[in-house]
């Protein structure tokens, strides 16, 4: 094992009463994101069928799954490894070879189109879980591109009456994600006719929040042309409707600091929701006849008899977790463009901690991981270790793998001492240990070489595909007992979809590695400043390739070569200069 795995395992696991298997999955997870993009590990590549053989089904899937983060983006040598895993008789780790595949191929392009040659067949196989890895290697391998033939392959899927409603939740998702900012017609008029042909027992299953994420983030950043949408969404029953659209209308103004909207989001979280559906009940009452009272009544006495199942304290309904908890996210996602927003929010934040129903306070954590990726604040910090201790186990779980996201591929060390106690802390449950675990690996993701920050070009720009990625796995932990902690861990790898490299890398014009001394510095800024200001401060010298943390900037420390691009972030050409003496 790393050094870093070493780091993480030197604590909570000796002599804790850890179900071995929920142990093997975490370590399968701190061995793909430690390792990721390596092409190498300790654990998979000496002996891997030995290691996929010790974790209980699902989790074969993921473990074999974190076989394409290790070989992440290397799509020729990658996948002649994964390939003796699509031949394996167990048909957990085939639906993981066949993610496998699709993570090695996200964001790459390649002419042979190799994801859609192995995995299109598999989108209508009788086994569901072979169905799910296939669908959601092609949402990883294509994010983003917008491809007719990958689409037509999807859309299907939505219409098989056959399909459970996580394979259709899971498909619903991979549109979203490889269509995602396009306003695609075809995909918003297939997912919207899926959401009104479903029963009203399949909208209540937890996988139903897919389908809303998949139509949202076709509009990611389009602002008013999602309007249209949100008119057709009335016709949508309930437990879906206010949930698809709130989603619709933060995705379409994501990054945007909309004042208006934030303010309608806070107001939908001040809303009790036990007056609320009250109210609701009223208004059915009234528009409907006895009979089918009588009958909405039966489905109501079902349903708060499996809320009350899952938690005595509180009964959240699914439409409360719909308004509220995606409310939360809302705001950090339409106010995490710009400083001064995302430092209001974090206030805002909070007093929805203090004052907010339970579901606010499972969902403020994620709120606050989206406010700051890969970029650990020591207030987020703070907050979030508060949190870790919480009674509520899902406050907990969502303030721990929020702590994930929030240190992803930074090494911070106050984060990974943290992280240490935690697991001791939790070393009794094996639960809130997994959570532990995945934060840990997340904190030393490829061992301090990637992040998940979703900005670029001096934080200018904001990457569709990388929000699409944090959102649908944040959205996800909305449910986290049932879905990361359940059986569908897999959502996890939507964060792939997030990682990039966070160095500076320069070539030549035959993009050929061109190694130049650089200065780095934390960035300053100096718009409407005259003259020539100093853009960095504070600067140390080193020789490309660079790390670049959060707020970093660099410039050129020789006068020999010229950039062609005017930000020095990731891959940079330079070209001599013509007027350079020695």
């Amino acid at each position: 094992m790393t050094s870093y795995q070493n780091l993480c395992y030197l604590t909570g696991l000796v002599g804790s009463n850890v179900d071995s298997a929920r142990a093997n999955l975490a370590a399968s997870f701190v061995n793909g994101f430690v390792n990721c993009g390596f092409g190498q590990d300790k654990l998979l590549m000496e002996d891997g069928n030995k290691w996929l053989y010790k974790n209980k089904e699902h989790g074969m899937m993921s473990a074999t799954a974190t076989l394409g983060m290790v070989l992440l983006w290397d799509v020729d040598g990658g996948l002649t490894q994964i390939d003796k895993y699509l031949y394996s008789t167990e048909d957990w780790i085939k639906a993981g070879a066949l993610l496998a595949c699709g993570i090695v191929n996200s964001g790459v392009k390649n002419e042979c189109d190799p994801a859609l040659a192995l995995l299109s067949d598999y989108t209508s196989h009788q086994t569901t879980m072979i169905r799910i890895g296939s669908i959601v290697g092609l949402s990883l391998a294509y994010a983003g591109s917008n491809r007719e033939d990958v689409l037509s392959t999807l859309l299907p899927v939505l219409g098989d009456s056959k399909a459970s409603m996580e394979v259709v939740g899971m498909a619903a998702l991979a549109c979203g994600m490889i269509s995602v900012g396009s306003c695609n017609g075809d995909v918003t008029s297939t997912i919207l006719q899926t959401l009104m042909e479903k029963s009203e027992a399949d909208l209540k299953s937890t996988y139903a929040r897919f389908l809303a994420l998949g139509l949202a983030l076709t509009y990611l950043g389009k602002q008013e042309a999602a309007d249209a949408i949100l008119a057709a969404l009335q016709v949508v029953a309930e437990p879906v409707k206010s949930m698809a659209e709130i989603l619709v209308d933060v995705c379409a103004y994501a990054g945007t600091g909309n004042v208006l909207k934030i303010q309608k989001l806070l107001h939908i979280c001040s809303e009790h929701y036990e007056e609320r559906d009250e109210d609701n009940n009223d208004k059915k009452d009234k528009n409907k006849t006895e009979s089918s009272a009588n009958s909405t009544e039966e489905k109501m006495d079902t349903s708060s008899a499996d809320a009350t199942s899952t938690s005595t304290k509180d009964k959240p309904t699914s439409k409360q977790i719909a308004h509220q908890g995606i409310a939360v996210i809302g705001i950090a996602l339409i106010a995490m463009g710009e400083d001064i927003g995302s430092e209001m929010c974090i206030r805002s934040f909070g007093n929805l901690l203090r004052y907010g129903e339970t579901v606010i306070k499972r969902a403020v954590p994620l709120a606050l991981a989206l406010l700051s990726p890969s970029n650990p604040k020591l207030q987020i910090l703070d907050t979030l270790s508060k949190f870790s201790h919480d009674n509520d186990q899902e406050v907990c779980a969502n303030s721990i793998l929020a702590m994930g996201i929030v240190g992803a591929g930074t090494n911070n060390a106050r984060l990974g001492a943290m992280l240490r106690q935690l697991a001791i802390y939790h070393s009794k449950d094996a639960s809130s240990l997994f959570m532990v675990r995945l934060a840990q690996g997340l904190t030393h993701l490829g061992k301090g070489t990637l992040t998940v920050s979703p900005f670029h070009s001096d934080r200018a720009l904001m990457h569709p595909v990388v929000v699409a990625g944090l959102l649908s796995s944040l959205i996800s932990c909305l449910d986290v007992k049932n879905l990361i902690l359940g059986k569908s861990h897999y959502i996890l790898f939507n964060l792939v979809a997030a990682i990039q490299p966070r160095m500076l890398t320069t070539f030549d014009e035959e993009l050929r590695p061109l190694p130049v001394t650089v200065r780095v510095g934390q960035a300053v800024d100096v718009v409407g400043q005259a003259g020539k200001p100093k853009t960095i401060t504070g600067f140390q010298t080193h020789t490309t390739p660079v790390l670049l943390a959060h707020g970093e900037r660099a410039e050129l420390a020789t006068d020999e070569y010229l950039a062609l691009t005017p930000i020095l972030e990731g891959f940079v050409i330079l070209k001599k200069n013509p007027d350079y003496e020695q």
